[in-house]
């Protein structure tokens, strides 16, 4: 069954610099295939802080895009860098909340849907969804993926504030809230006690399976450069690294030690750290290590190439801090279906832990270990010189796709149409 859906999501193409927009962008493709009349209400290019034009192409032809007006808090509407607190709350992007009522409202009126969903981040695209469904009427459906208001999050104050009157009003008005782990399902149930459980659903992150494919065709038609001889050991990790969820110093510790004690010998190890978004200090923290020799930051490359360049390395990265024991980075499944070993500095107990710990030829440590994961490099460094080091298998788990998930959607929208 199909019918009208409006996406409130700030994360869409052309944006570059976050790797929420796949979800977005699969689900509305799946949706458009099925016959879904699919709107993406989204910001303007210009208010995003990096953008590559180039990602529009990806944006399948029968979905319409709504790009409705907003500004940058902190890089448009600031003097000297300063600004009024209320003025990026819940976020920077305030202001296009303003202007993605608006734009939302014309769009209603000339095509009206059968459900609105919002998806987070960012917390403003929750308050738009929010709004127009009180004042249409129209059943919405909040996509939380993660968890919003933590314990230790948002650090702010007032806007940790804005994040749980954000919840509420979802809890109350929305007809469906979803998740991306059951985990993060429960920790809102715990949350909410008194709300009814079967607005609450899963929906997993994933890879997008006719991205991966387009990418092995291509390389089957190109030299595809080899991993690595037997003398060397490539680590890659692509995307973005938060500087406190993500936090690498741990690892940058580990390695000055291993490379200290003389663990390193017989190979040559090699860190590539992609578009991590904070490469002005992660490059401080680099030289303060004296790590020049084993780490490069590398800058952002189109989504399909950094896929490739995933097959390309030895061992993929994964780096998430216990706060986030509830979620699963969509990288973690890019990970497995590419098929290579996973050194996730993780929880081992956490949702990402759990998962990374099935696959084979895979190391899980304590992100904030700097001896686990000196035990953990230790033995893939071994593993390398032995020679036994190979590739996990490449999984093509149909619960792990987006299609699947985009599937699992429709079904939930199927009671609106």
């Amino acid at each position: 069954m199909s019918g009208k859906a409006l996406f409130v999501a700030y994360h869409y193409p052309p944006i570059a610099v976050s790797s929420g927009v796949h979800r977005t962008l699969a689900f509305t493709r799946y949706l458009a295939d099925w016959g879904w009349q699919v709107t993406v209400l989204t910001a303007k290019h210009t208010l995003y802080p990096r953008y590559d034009l180039s990602q529009n192409k990806s944006i399948p032809e029968q979905v319409n895009v709504i790009r409705a007006w907003g500004k940058d808090t902190a890089r448009d509407l600031s003097i000297g860098g300063k600004y009024l607190q209320f003025m990026a709350i819940p976020d920077r992007y305030q202001s296009w909340i303003l202007g993605g009522v608006l734009s939302g409202l014309k769009s209603i009126r000339l095509n009206r849907p059968n459900v609105i969903i919002s998806t987070y981040p960012i917390a403003s695209a929750h308050v738009i969804a929010f709004l127009l469904h009180k004042l249409t009427g129209i059943p919405w459906v909040a996509d939380f993926r993660d968890p919003m208001a933590q314990e230790d999050y948002p650090s702010n104050p007032s806007v940790k504030r804005s994040f749980f009157w954000i919840e509420r009003q979802a809890v109350k008005y929305a007809s469906k809230l979803i998740f991306v782990t059951e985990s993060a399902k429960n920790y809102y149930l715990e949350r909410y006690q008194d709300c009814d459980t079967k607005k609450f659903c899963v929906i997993e992150n994933g890879y997008d399976e006719a991205v991966f494919s387009r990418v092995e065709l291509l390389r089957l038609g190109t030299e595809v450069k080899a991993t690595s001889d037997n003398l060397s050991l490539n680590f890659l990790h692509s995307g973005v690294i938060y500087p406190s969820e993500r936090d690498p110093r741990f690892l940058f510790r580990a390695l000055q030690e291993l490379k200290q004690e003389g663990g390193m010998e017989g190979v040559a190890i090699r860190f590539t750290l992609r578009a991590t978004g904070h490469d002005d200090l992660f490059e401080k923290y680099i030289r303060e290590y004296g790590l020049e020799n084993l780490i490069s930051l590398e800058a952002p490359i189109p989504y399909e190439a950094a896929i490739s360049e995933m097959f390309d390395t030895d061992v993929l990265l994964l780096l998430q801090a216990n706060n986030c024991d509830n979620q699963v980075p969509a990288k973690a499944y890019e990970y497995i279906r590419v098929g290579k070993p996973v050194l996730a500095l993780t929880s081992k107990s956490g949702e990402t832990g759990r998962l990374i710990s099935e696959i084979p030829n895979s190391k899980v440590a304590p992100l904030d270990d700097v001896i686990e994961i000196k035990n953990a490099l230790r033995t893939l460094i071994d593993e390398k010189k032995n020679g036994v080091l190979s590739s996990a298998p490449a999984v093509e788990n149909k619960s792990y796709s987006r299609e699947n998930g985009a599937k699992r959607l429709a079904e939930i929208l199927s009671v609106f149409s």
